[in-house]
């Protein structure tokens, strides 16, 4: 029996644990990857280990998200990103270089690496044959120390692709299929490999639009196989001498396969408030658009970007359509400028924002209030956009491109006009200058600290008793969002004090006050909550905000993957219900109590419950590997580190 590709490279990399799914393993880790809203804290983390320089093949601190500057905290923590990075060995890109998974893909991903990264779209490398995953940011920060990355072992679903695709229909409208089959929940420790002779037929870009938002499906990560296409692409890139070429062996064997014929997809669209609602565009029936957004690292290639300049040549946006475009790096955007495809489409009404993440995390460009906004970006989440009252879709490029035309929902394959062909450069025009690698003669550097930069919290040890009040509940499919607030809020992320005001800010604005009260008691709190707690971004701040509110356990019926090792990594117990409609028996105000916990964590897992409020109990479960363990009874994993 042979080996799928997840296998062979995890093969490669392991340092601890069997390759059997269900089993927790450890890897090596070649490449990790920050951003600014989580690489402050990461870096953070890194420093209090007190190692003196990254030991791993690569590290990369981005700057792409808190790039809208309004007061000093953004401005302060870049610098301070920016001293850590030449201290400690890091490469760093600059402010206006491009969105990391973008840039990342363009210049460092390479077949058969290992990277992770403090943003969970870091699944996109798995376009170049990365096993690449997403995870928090002290994860990132122990790996760029040289400890292994932990991980179950995943089962692997093999997506079998034939045929290809037909004209106005694209990679983004495959990745909806794929969750229109998958849905956002039930996906935890699994992996998609893709495969089959539709593979053949797609780009990397278009690969990489599909690796990333298999992060909205809670898998691990996806990934292709390295071939024809990935060697065009690193030529392109003036990296070819990083080839490898890589595939599954013939005779594997995998958890499941799923056919699809690429010929068979049509133009689809997620509609609100969740990437899994998903519809054809026709069935919308020309609805009409406020807002069209086109970039975000999903969707903002030099390819997806030229589709829609020569769709829209000659045209301009209809009187309604607000149009925002904001390219994936600079690369993009030179190469767009140079070709006058940039022309074309500042031509036709696009207002041209930074090479950054900008709408997607509505950190800008929020539309107007209940309007209908169309994205290629990744997520939908309620009040994402910034505008809580929204009604956010995503959508190809192409379907966006049609809206900008008529100002309404359109099928693209209704503009009566013929799809545009868009070759592929076969070399970029390659500029490095907004890189800046580490000095190799490690001159001594003083790290920058601005006024924002907080002091990092630490959680104590886990106490014998668990005396809480459920602070709050919630239901199903809450979201890192939901947790805590991006957009406005995170140029609070490296000052945790001043960002945990804002915990479940727009679910109940209470939370953080009723927490701190609960918490000068003398009490715990804790959070119930429904399925698939935790969806969403990777952002560590979910869990280390409500750790240092006092929260000290959370019971769900079920949780996502990177959002339970971040809950362990700062000391949160994440419970889940043995029976799950025991959730109903739970209010919020009730008074619970867990007796014996050090005790039962290092045993069996199997915790009661008592509802102290109610006079009742339940069972509750948290099975955890021996590491694990260890980290929840010390409090957290900077605990142990130190």
């Amino acid at each position: 029996m042979g080996n799928n590709l997840v296998e062979k490279i995890l093969s490669k990399h392991l340092i601890s644990g069997n390759l059997v799914p269900g089993e927790e393993i450890g890897i090596r880790i070649d490449q990790t990857l920050t951003q600014d809203a989580t690489g402050t804290m990461a870096y953070l983390q890194f420093e209090a280990m007190n190692v003196p320089r990254v030991k791993t093949e690569l590290s990369v601190s981005y700057i792409d998200h808190n790039t809208i500057q309004i007061g000093f905290e953004n401005a302060d923590d870049h610098r301070y990103l920016q001293s850590v990075a030449q201290k400690y060995g890091i490469v760093f890109s600059r402010a206006g270089n491009g969105i990391c998974h973008q840039v990342h893909l363009e210049r460092f991903g390479k077949p058969g690496k290992t990277l992770i990264g403090s943003d969970s779209h870091t699944p996109t490398g798995g376009a170049l044959a990365m096993i690449a995953i997403g995870a928090g940011g002290l994860d990132v920060a122990l790996a760029m120390a040289g400890k292994p990355f932990y991980l179950i072992c995943p089962k692997v679903i093999k997506i079998n692709l034939t045929g290809k695709l037909k004209p106005w229909v694209s990679a983004k409208d495959v990745i909806l299929k794929v969750l229109e089959i998958f849905t956002t929940k039930g996906n935890v420790n699994t992996v998609f490999e893709y495969g089959g002779e539709g593979v053949a037929t797609l780009t990397v870009p278009e690969r990489a639009t599909i690796t990333n938002m298999g992060a909205e499906c809670g898998v691990t990560t996806s990934i292709f196989p390295s071939d024809k296409m990935t060697r065009l692409f690193l030529r392109s890139q003036q990296r070819e001498s990083d080839f490898v070429e890589l595939k599954a062996d013939k005779d594997t064997s995998y958890a499941k396969i799923v056919n699809i014929d690429l010929s068979k997809v049509e133009p689809l669209t997620a509609k609100p408030h969740s990437p899994e609602n998903i519809s054809t565009v026709r069935k919308m029936k020309k609805i009409a658009v406020d807002q069209v957004c086109l970039g975000s690292c999903t969707n903002s290639s030099y390819k997806d970007l030229v589709t829609v300049a020569k769709i829209l040549k000659g045209k301009t946006a209809a009187p309604n359509i607000s149009f925002i475009l904001a390219p994936g790096s600079r690369q993009v955007l030179e190469a767009l400028s140079q070709s006058g495809y940039l022309t074309d489409l500042i031509a036709s009404g696009a207002r041209v924002m930074e090479n950054a993440c900008g709408f997607c995390i509505g950190n800008s460009q929020s539309p107007q209030s209940a309007a209908v906004s169309l994205r290629t970006s990744n997520r939908n989440f309620l009040g994402r956009s910034g505008t809580m009252d929204a009604n956010v879709y995503l959508v190809s490029p192409e379907t966006a491109a049609a809206a900008v035309i008529t100002g309404r929902f359109t099928d693209p394959r209704d503009l009566k006009i013929s799809y545009p062909k868009v070759a592929m450069p076969k070399k970029f025009s390659i500029d490095d200058s907004m890189i800046i690698r580490p000095d190799k003669k490690k001159k001594a550097v003083e790290v920058y600290r601005g006024p924002n930069i907080g002091v990092l919290p630490r959680s104590p040890e886990l106490s014998d008793t668990i005396q809480g009040v459920v602070t709050i509940k919630v239901g199903d499919k809450i979201t890192t969002d939901h947790i805590i607030p991006a957009g406005a809020r995170m140029k609070y992320r490296s000052n945790i004090p001043k960002y945990s005001e804002f915990v479940f800010e727009n679910v109940d604005a209470t939370f953080a006050g009723r927490a701190q009260e609960i918490k000068k008691a003398g009490k715990q709190n804790i959070i119930v909550a429904g399925l698939s707690y935790g969806q969403g971004s990777s952002r560590e701040h979910a869990a280390l905000c409500p750790m240092y509110l006092g929260v000290r356990a959370v019971i769900a019926k079920s949780f996502e993957r990177i959002h339970a090792a971040n809950l362990i990594n700062f000391g949160i117990l994440p419970l889940t219900f043995e029976n799950e409609s025991d959730y109903d028996k739970i209010d919020q105000g009730d008074e619970l109590e867990i007796v014996e916990a050090r005790k039962i964590i290092a045993g069996n897992g199997k915790f009661m419950v008592r509802n102290k409020t109610r006079n009742t109990s339940f069972q509750a479960i948290c099975i955890l590997s021996e590491r694990q363990k260890k980290i929840i009874l010390a409090g957290g994993a900077l605990n142990i580190t130190n």
